[in-house]
């Protein structure tokens, strides 16, 4: 009893520390490559899309290096991570439906790094298949949760879909990477706050 009380435990401990990890390479990938983004390119956060560090869009597609392959990698490991962090989630929960929405998030951040923008129509179907799966796992995350961060869960996810679905709505206030950001970013963060609460559920004495 006690060994698969540990088993438990080191499957939601691992789950939680690649989300974690998922979560931090994103945000440290796009300010690296931000960092390291041509000064004469001007890479603003209004005006230029997150996926701009890989490539953007067609027809005039920029690449710059070595912002692209900085963002690209950091996307393709975070995607990755995520893949396997649900894998040992779904062997602890059994939950189908978080299992789906979280292996789709994870797919659709892998999808962005090997695709980059100038790579139409594989890059916006990715990224729109992350944006929408993360905002619905942020949300589903809710039945796994059993703290007060579920609220905080909801709403993320909430606010990602809000901004995805009326983003022509706040283009003129916000610029279209103001938007991106507001549906990207809020599904980064439930992913750091979710690996960090089931890196701390795997530590409990008691986990079942």
């Amino acid at each position: 009893m006690k060994s698969k009380n540990e088993e438990h435990k080191l499957k939601l401990t691992v789950a939680g520390i690649l989300f974690f990890l998922a979560a931090s390479v994103v945000l440290m990938g796009i300010i690296t490559g931000e960092i390291f983004y041509p000064e004469e390119l001007t890479y603003t956060t209004p005006k230029s899309m997150i996926s701009d560090l890989g490539s953007t869009v067609p027809p005039n597609s920029i690449i710059t290096q070595p912002s692209a392959t900085i963002f690209n990698i950091s996307m393709m490991i975070a995607g990755i991570l995520i893949l396997v962090g649900n894998y040992f989630l779904f062997k602890f929960y059994h939950e189908k439906i978080a299992g789906i929405l979280i292996g789709l998030l994870g797919l659709g951040v892998l999808g962005v790094g090997i695709f980059p923008g100038n790579m139409t129509p594989m890059h916006p179907i990715f990224s729109l298949m992350a944006f929408i799966s993360g905002g619905l796992a942020a949300i589903y995350s809710y039945r796994l949760i059993k703290s007060t961060f579920k609220y905080i869960a909801i709403i993320f996810g909430i606010i990602c879909l809000f901004f995805l679905f009326t983003s022509t709505m706040f283009i003129p206030v916000l610029g279209g990477g103001g938007v991106e950001r507001w549906v990207a970013y809020p599904v980064v963060l439930w992913l750091l706050g979710f690996g960090g609460y089931i890196i701390g559920l795997g530590s409990k004495e008691n986990t079942q």
